[in-house]
């Protein structure tokens, strides 16, 4: 039995047309619909559903445990605990920057703590200090006052505040004697400010106080003006409940089987290569192992392998589709995991596996489990893929093997002496085929040296950088397209990356001509310009583009004494500094104030350029100078 949302054909009531994505759908509006008498319905889709049921079918598969997701405990230690740190990535409806930070003022202990959280992350309780308020009730500092002793039970868990659309209902209930569809009615056009809809009902709230309860007219137009203002910002809090519901059972997951939850995740954002480098990075720096392809132990999708780290999926690597990752799964569940790639070759079905497929999967390490280098295997690749071709043929053709069936005493093809790929040309193939590095990261000799540099995290979504901030950024450039402007002048459009993430770097023609020869793929570079915001996208503009060092970091010292505290000396450092400006991070030790100042870096100094050490002496002295690292 299906639901009645008509009585008659629905092409009756109102236009139809075809849906981009299948199905009929109408030409009207939500509102319109609604207003024609049809029944309307909202149904949401969270693919996080589906990240909770592969969670624990993974959880099943590795440790033989059942999780009944419906009935976990819902104030577990661990998980709060988790939440109070701020280790919300991948947590449903947590993961912003600003509602990490509400997450850990408001230090959660149950799951009924996350409930306000949905409604409260919004711009009217932000921006009207309904959610200080709350958060202040909430630790016992203060409570917001209620206007009337009968608002009190009402608003007794959310500490004074109108948090929920439902608790305007029940204040006019209460107060008013509304029935709850009158309560309802008054809830919408509060919430769509219908001007004329409001006047009539405010008059019947004042006299339903007055009649009830002996309120003053003066007070329950007060508290009508109150319920207005917030019902404009009160969110259903039947929602809230169910999506705080959905985010606690995603920390939980993630809390007690982190490796099963990751791969989870990573599952249902695979088509979004931007998406599954940055949670491969999450995952790492939550300590978690990424383990690349492996064609004896990879799925079709990310899977967890021996309960602590994330197997990496066959259909992820570039230009294998599912035909391919069928053929091999199929040759290794039959004929037990692959020796080598003349065993691979001969068994796998090399109509659908063919060489491309082969090649990508020796350059991302796909088969480094045969013990043999990758330069190697890419040497005897066409003659492995003919021995296989014709091993196969000859089975299509009857042929028997040497004991009278159909097994072949394959031989194996001799492996050549050549040394492996070099180190940056692997990484660049791993980062090619299947979007993230695996052996190594090209940044790794640079990690103490990225300290210094603002991370590119702090860029993406609910960012704290205002525009038009100076920004000093550094990585690898992963991306770099040279176009020419309407005049004929060269830039650049790059994709920066560091450990935290990616972001877009602009190089328009002054900066482009002052720094080319450090702009190309996979130079590792330092950056500074500003940040710009606008209705499309965010970016940096870039200054300037320099090749990172790669010699570990330098300190300055510089001592000045006391009778050197002055604004002459002062301009004259700001001087130097601009002139000799670098890399060595510049520390002031204050020999009057004793106080020692680490500088801005757009104040430290390459220490080693020529007249650096002269010049320094020249305002403030011998022996002023003391280097670290």
């Amino acid at each position: 039995a299906g639901v009645i949302i008509a009585p008659h054909n629905m092409k009756n009531y109102v236009p139809l047309q075809q849906g981009s994505e299948g199905g009929v759908i109408t030409q009207y509006d939500k509102n319109k619909v609604e207003e024609l008498g049809l029944l309307k319905m909202d149904f949401l889709g969270l693919r996080t559903l589906t990240v909770i049921g592969d969670c624990i079918r993974f959880i099943r598969e590795t440790t033989g445990e059942e999780v009944d997701i419906d009935n976990i405990p819902l104030a577990d230690e661990a998980t709060c605990a988790m939440l109070r740190r701020g280790e919300t990535s991948c947590v449903f409806q947590l993961e912003s920057a600003g509602i990490t930070k509400l997450v850990m003022d408001l230090a959660p202990e149950s799951f009924e703590d996350l409930i306000p959280l949905v409604a409260l992350y919004r711009p009217g309780p932000l921006g009207t200090g309904m959610a200080e308020d709350f958060i202040a009730g909430r630790h016992g500092q203060r409570t917001a006052k209620v206007l009337h002793p009968l608002m009190e039970p009402i608003l007794k868990d959310t500490y004074g505040v109108i948090l929920y659309q439902e608790q305007v209902m029940q204040i006019t209930s209460a107060l008013a004697g509304f029935t709850l569809g009158q309560a309802d009615i008054l809830r919408r056009a509060m919430g769509k400010k219908k001007a004329k809809e409001l006047d009539s009902m405010r008059q019947s709230f004042i006299d339903g106080a007055k009649k009830l309860h002996d309120i003053p007219e003066e007070l329950s137009d007060q508290i009508f003006s109150l319920l207005q203002h917030f019902a404009g910002y009160g969110f259903n809090k039947s929602h809230s409940v169910a999506y705080a519901l959905v985010a606690y059972e995603t920390a939980y997951l993630k809390a007690h089987w982190r490796p099963q939850f990751y791969a989870a995740f990573l599952n249902s954002i695979i088509g979004d290569a931007d998406k599954v480098s940055w949670y491969i990075n999450v995952c790492r720096n939550d300590n978690v192992k990424i383990l690349p392809p492996d064609v004896n132990e990879s799925g079709h999708n990310f899977t967890v392998h021996q309960n602590a780290s994330i197997r990496f999926g066959l259909a992820g690597i570039k230009n294998t589709g599912d035909a391919a990752v069928d053929a091999i799964i199929s040759a290794r569940n039959e004929g037990g995991p692959f020796k080598s790639l003349t065993d691979f070759c001969c068994r796998v079905n090399m109509r659908v596996v063919n060489k491309r497929v082969i090649e990508n999967m020796i350059k991302c390490g796909a088969m480094d489990s045969f013990g043999a280098r990758r330069s190697q295997m890419l040497a005897i690749m066409d003659q492995a893929i003919d021995l296989g071709a014709a091993c196969q043929r000859d089975k299509a053709n009857g042929q028997l093997g040497l004991f009278g069936d159909d097994s072949f005493g394959v031989t194996e093809i001799k492996l050549p002496p050549l040394p492996e790929i070099p180190k940056q040309l692997i990484l660049q193939n791993e980062k090619e085929i299947i979007g993230f590095y695996v052996t190594d990261h090209p940044l790794s000799d640079y990690k103490q040296m990225l300290q210094r540099f603002m991370p590119l995290h702090q860029f993406g979504g609910e960012t704290q950088v205002q525009d038009g901030q100076f920004v000093r950024v550094a990585g690898i450039i992963t991306d770099c397209v040279i176009k020419n402007t309407k005049r004929g002048d060269t830039m650049a459009l790059l994709t920066l990356e560091d450990f935290s993430g990616r972001f877009p770097v602009i190089v328009f023609p002054q900066a482009y001509h002052t720094n080319v020869k450090d702009i190309y793929e996979d130079s590792i570079v330092a950056i500074e310009g500003r940040f710009s915001v606008d209705e499309r996208e965010s970016k940096i503009i870039a200054n300037s583009v320099r090749a990172l060092p790669s010699k570990p970091p330098t300190e300055i010292r510089l001592r000045i004494e006391a009778h050197l505290e002055n604004p002459l000396v002062q301009r004259e450092l700001m001087q130097l500094f601009q002139k000799y400006k670098g890399d060595d991070c510049v520390y002031l030790q204050l020999m009057g104030s004793r106080k020692l100042i680490k500088t801005t870096p757009n104040f430290w100094v390459n220490s080693e350029a020529p007249g650096f050490a002269e010049d320094v002496v020249k305002i403030l002295g011998e022996n002023c100078v003391v280097k670290k690292g």
